[in-house]
Order: C-alpha cells, then structure tokens, then sequence
C-alpha cells in the first residue's frame, strides 16, 4: 500500500498554485488557488473573520499533494449559509463549546462545488480521515463539509458523516439560442410580466459585461460602493475587503464577469459573477441608485444573457430567495455533510435531520409546481 502522509498548512496561499490547482482540476473557479488565495491576502479571511484557513493535505509518495481539503477553524457560523445555530445553542447548554469548529467550505460562498480536491480520487477516504483526525485531535465539537457536489455527498455518506438537504433556485439552459427562446418556455402571463419588468429596469440605463482587462479601477471603485451599501443593509459588516476586488482582477480576470448598469456615463449598479466551465455564479450585487427591478434585471436576466451568449449550462444566482421562481429559476437541492464525535450530540443531530429533511422535499415538491415554466396552455 503506498504511504500517505496527512497535514495541517498555514493557509492555501502556502502552498504552491500548480500543486493546489493539480487537485482542484479548475472547474469551479471557487475552489481555485487564485480565489482562495486572493480571500487570505486581502484579509478578508483571517483573525478579522474569524476564518483561519487550515488546509488539510494528504501528500502522496512522491511529497506532492494528491488530496487537499479548503479547511477552516471557526469561531462562529457566520458566513456559512447553512445555519447551525440552533445545533451550536443546544450544545452550548449542555455544557460544551461548539466553537471553534472545522469548516470545509469557500468562505461566504453557497456554491455547490468539490470540497475534497483530488488529483488522485483514490485519496478521498484518506482525505476524510485527516478531516476527522483534525477535529478528534484538537477536541473539535464538529466539521462540516458545506454546499458539496452532488458526486462527493456519497464519499461522505459511506465514511458515516450525517447528511443535511437544503434548496437553493438555479436556472438551466436547454439549449436556448436567445432569451425569447428561454421566454418561450413560459407561461404566456410570465413571459409578459418578465418582459414589462426588463423594459422598466433599464429605461434610461446603460447595461455594460465586462471582463478581464476592461475591469479597471474605476470599475472596482464603483463596484466597492456598491458591495459595501449592500454588505451593510444585509449583514451590518461586509465580508470582504476592498483589496480583494483588484486581486481577484489580476489573478482570474478572465473568469469574472462584471454587468454595470450606467445613467450618463456614471455606474449605479452592478453584478460581479464568476465563470466557471459549465456554469455562471452570480456572487455579489450592489447599487446607489433604488431603480425598481434592476436588481432582478442584473443579477437574473441579464446573467440569462450571458449564460446563453456563452453556451453555458447553468446560472446559480446564490442562496435562497424565492422571488427568483417566478423568473424561471428552479429548485434543486444543496448538500452539506457533518461530522459530530459526540455519540449523543449526533444521535439529536440526526434526529433533527431526518425530520427537517422531510420537510425540505415537501418543500422542494410544492415549489416546483409553482414554477412558471407552460403546463399545457
């Protein structure tokens, strides 16, 4: 059996980008050195969040990694997106401390997307048990895998972590040449009102994609107004750092996508998505100007628009929000994994997760006849 060696790194910027990337395999832009890396340099993850990056990493006979794990010591929940706050409170009055915990995630990211990263797919048992030793070793409460791919929920299923079913709203593409192709699909009611929609929301606009080299500064400082408006209303402190913006600029230009509404030249409102080889992700949205609609207009529609304009197969818009259904975003389920030592902790726990599970697929269920795809009309 050849030997392999678990560790512990001092963050992902630590560790070469060609090796971290030889795991990662560059699909989803979200699990990449260049966006990871760039969260740890500008500050944005670090002893202000409360994310230390810890990246476990199995290395392979020849000393190079052949698994890697995005790790994180928590010292809250926030930023996570899958809330277990009720699970950390009920801990908490049982005398324990559920903080600080192991986190395998993106940081502030509900993207579904690898979590073990395996250049030999042969490792993800020995990842898994490097994650558990992690948490055993240090005395952890817990460690959870967050937003996985579908394809590695059941590596964590067989190594008996609990399974946790959430829904998120994603649009797909079959095969739409056009958006009134996609409109096509619709109900004839629907298809109105998207339309009436649009027209309001860019009456006097200018609608700008940029990507690359053609977001400069002047586009990141509009875009940090924006961010940061947003950031407060919703969370009262927002996530990332003004120096990450620039960052991501320079290490993955070609993998954002920038929609900018304008009024006489000057931007009001904007989109920043990332790019991935089957998918967009929408990720963040900010404005100084309350224009009814744009929101939907630059973060739905118009990442429709570019999703089509690309062949691309999928638009994730983010977690929640229910409003997008209406505009052809359907409901899929998200997973995440949790790994709790306690015998008697995770026995409540998946308790808890067999019922809540229930009700997510009923959920799921109803919403889905309430999309607004034709039914026969």
């Amino acid at each position: 059996m050849t030997k392999l060696t678990a560790r512990l790194a001092d963050g992902v910027a630590s560790i070469p980008a060609a090796q971290w990337d030889a795991c990662a395999a560059g699909d989803n832009p979200f699990v990449s050195h260049a966006f990871l890396s760039a969260l740890e340099e500008s500050g944005s993850v670090g002893r202000r969040s409360g994310w230390q990056a810890i990246p476990v990493i199995v290395d392979g006979a020849d000393g190079a990694p052949i698994a890697v794990a995005p790790a994180y010591a928590k010292a809250h929940s926030q930023g996570e997106y899958v809330f277990d706050h009720a699970w950390a409170d009920a801990w908490e009055r049982a005398g324990g401390s559920y903080y600080p915990k192991l986190q395998i995630a993106t940081p502030f990211t509900p993207v579904p997307g690898p979590r073990l990263l395996l250049r030999d797919s042969a490792a993800a048992p020995a990842l898994i048990a490097a994650l558990e030793a992690v948490t055993d070793q240090h005395e952890l409460s817990s460690a959870h895998a967050t937003f996985l791919s579908p394809e590695q929920v059941p590596l964590f299923e067989d190594a008996g972590w609990l399974i946790r079913e959430g829904t998120q709203f994603h649009w797909h593409n079959h095969g739409f040449g056009s958006f009134d192709d996609f409109l096509a699909t619709l109900a004839s009611r629907k298809r109105k009102a998207i339309r009436k929609e649009r027209a309001g929301a860019v009456e006097g606009l200018t609608i700008r994609h940029l990507t690359g080299d053609q977001i400069g500064a002047r586009e990141w400082d509009a875009f940090w107004t924006f961010y940061q408006d947003t950031g407060s209303r919703k969370w009262g402190q927002p996530y990332l750092t003004r120096s990450v913006f620039p960052l991501l600029g320079e290490r993955m230009g070609d993998r954002l996508l920038l929609i900018l509404a304008e009024r006489d030249g000057m931007p009001i409102a904007g989109a920043l998505n990332l790019i991935g080889a089957e998918t967009l992700y929408g990720r963040y949205w900010g404005c100084i100007e309350d224009v009814p609609f744009l929101h939907f207009e630059l973060c739905y529609y118009q990442a429709i628009d570019a999703a089509i304009a690309r062949g691309l197969k999928t638009v994730e818009a983010g977690a929640q929000g229910e409003h997008k259904l209406t505009r052809g975003y359907a409901p899929v389920p998200t997973w995440s994994a949790h790994y709790i030592p306690n015998p008697g902790f995770r026995r409540a726990v998946a308790e808890f997760l067999v019922r809540e599970r229930a009700a997510v697929e009923a959920d799921q269920a109803f919403l889905e006849r309430l999309t607004p795809f034709r039914k026969g009309e």
